[in-house]
């Protein structure tokens, strides 16, 4: 551990947002997880209305800093792919 005021307290800082990102992470697969098995299933419908709320998770994990902006934009194109081909 740092012996330094200020080194303890960006140790303490950078778990805790090492822990908000990790929890946001988290939140992003478990929504293309649930999109990826809508699709699988075949059900259009279901697919389209995850594909919101994913497109909802990504923005705001992009939005937050916790991935880059193209990384949220590519994953939400990828995905949007796979459901227009569901057609």
């Amino acid at each position: 551990m740092a012996n330094i005021k200020s080194a303890v307290k960006r140790a303490k800082q950078s778990e805790a947002s090492r822990l908000r990102n990790r929890s946001c992470k988290s939140s992003v697969l478990t929504a293309r997880k649930k999109v990826l098995a809508a699709i699988s299933a075949g059900n259009k419908e279901d697919a389209q209305k995850q594909y919101s709320s994913y497109t909802s998770v990504l923005d705001k994990a992009a939005k937050k800093g916790v991935i880059a902006k193209n990384n949220a934009n590519r994953k939400k194109s990828r995905v949007a792919q796979s459901i227009t081909k569901m057609a």
